[in-house]
């Protein structure tokens, strides 16, 4: 009964967020579901598993408000200031509205890899997309696949070095550190991003071929007027709030490359700011973000005036996504209590499977459960990974190769950035959901299981 309780509450989280049923709603359902079917403490379980435990709603959504809030702010000053507008006028004329899907993907790319949270890359790259696709007259959709591969593939998971929350869980659990494992992640990175980008130029030649064309959503607000007026800044002018967060986000591990190759003694100050700003992974890219915020507020006179509403719009526009995202983070967090889940980690770790194929089966199978893969490593690092260690998988393999494979299931419809994807850009899964699929999905487990295979055979 366990087990049919807690795929009953799983699939019917699915079903609702394919249906369009609000995820805050389906979530409350679901657990539910899970907690009946499971005999679990009613008043322990909503309370502390779901609201305040460590996967809880309210834990996840106090830890990432900030976040959340100078996310939406800034893509929207960046929007309501005609910047985003003006790069990707400029962007056009360099490569060409051919072209827009690449540059999506990169910009996402290049913003992850330095550091910038999937979440705030979205809210960031939002106005700037969809200038490029109603250039390009290209359907919504094909947004949510480019900045889905840029933003949630590669950079995330796969490419050495990267500092993202994935990559930093197994460096802690294991002690190796964030270029673990690193011509598998380059080998598994590289094909993710080829295998994306024919993916997405096929599926736009094919959106040509149909007809299809850009339609705005009923929120979408899209700068009016003409490119070359004095309402929309020059595009090197626009790309600085950009510039300036991306580099405060980088600060700290520059200056320390700096200091290291310099081999000089670094002031007192500099040195505690640094410091300051490697311990925290989710303020430092909250007071970038307020930064390059307030440097845009400055530099363009069509937000000026009004400021405060605009800032206070952008952080309306972030309550939503956040309780969403986190109301199915706290339904992760139900599931991981009952006997069932409990009972698939021993099963799974003492399975007669290759110690390979069995470690991408359960970090999969854990990711797809609490549809996160930050919350699937953290469960496979306090319980899974003890027993591969000992069945002789070395640290550095066991750390890349599971944090590729934590991003291939974790996005199924109720994945909480998914929902927060959906939810910042107005679509619905029927609408947008395939091409989140394909690209964050089907290529990462294609991806992960031949960098797999390439290491048995070369390993």
């Amino acid at each position: 009964m366990t087990y049919i309780g807690l795929l009953a509450g799983l699939a019917l989280l699915i079903w609702l967020a394919l249906k369009g049923i609000n995820v805050v709603f389906a979530s409350l359902i679901c657990a539910l579901v899970v907690i009946v079917t499971n005999h679990l403490p009613l008043a322990e379980a909503l309370s502390q598993h779901y609201a305040l435990g460590p996967l809880g709603a309210f834990t996840f959504a106090g830890k990432f408000f900030l976040l959340f809030v100078t996310g939406a702010v800034f893509g929207r000053v960046m929007g309501e200031s005609h910047a985003a507008a003006s790069i990707a006028q400029g962007l056009i004329s360099l490569l060409g509205k051919e072209r827009i899907l690449w540059i999506i993907v990169i910009s996402s790319a290049l913003l992850t890899y330095g550091g910038v949270v999937v979440f705030v890359v979205i809210f960031a790259m939002y106005p700037l997309g969809l200038k490029l696709l109603a250039e390009a007259d290209l359907p919504k959709r094909l947004f949510l696949g480019a900045i889905a591969l840029g933003a949630g593939t590669f950079t995330l998971t796969a490419l050495p070095g990267t500092p993202s929350i994935h990559n930093v869980i197994p460096a802690a659990a294991l002690g190796t550190d964030l270029y673990a494992g690193a011509w598998l992640g380059l080998f598994g990175g590289a094909l993710m991003l080829i295998l994306g980008m024919w993916y997405l130029e096929r599926e736009r030649a094919k959106a040509t071929a149909r007809g299809e064309h850009f339609d705005p959503g009923p929120t979408d607000r899209l700068p009016s007027g003409d490119p070359g007026d004095n309402e929309y800044p020059h595009w090197a002018a626009a790309l600085t709030p950009l510039a300036l967060v991306l580099f405060i986000i980088v600060s700290p591990r520059l200056f320390a490359a700096l200091g290291a190759t310099a081999n000089t003694a670094t002031p007192s100050t500099i040195t505690e700011l640094m410091s300051f700003a490697s311990s925290q992974p989710i303020l430092w890219p909250s007071i970038a973000l307020v930064f390059g915020s307030l440097v845009a507020t400055l530099m363009f006179k069509r937000i000026r005036v009004t400021a405060l509403q605009v800032w206070g719009n952008g952080t309306q526009e972030s309550i939503m996504p956040l309780i969403s995202t986190a109301a199915v983070i706290g339904f992760g967090g139900v599931v991981t209590q009952t006997q069932g889940f409990q009972q698939f980690v021993s099963l799974v770790t003492e399975s007669a499977l290759p110690p390979l194929l069995s470690m991408f089966a359960s970090i999969s199978v854990v990711s797809a459960i609490t549809g996160s893969a930050s919350g699937g490593l953290q469960i496979f690092m306090q319980t899974m990974a003890p027993s591969y260690l000992a069945m002789g998988i070395e640290p550095e393999i066991l750390h890349r190769l599971v944090a590729m494979a934590s991003g291939g299931f974790d996005s199924l419809p109720h994945c909480g950035a998914v929902v927060a994807m959906l939810s910042i850009t107005g679509m619905t899964h029927k609408g947008g959901y395939k091409e989140i699929a394909v690209t964050t999905v089907i290529i990462p487990v294609v991806a992960t299981l031949a960098t797999l295979a390439l290491y048995s055979l070369l390993g």
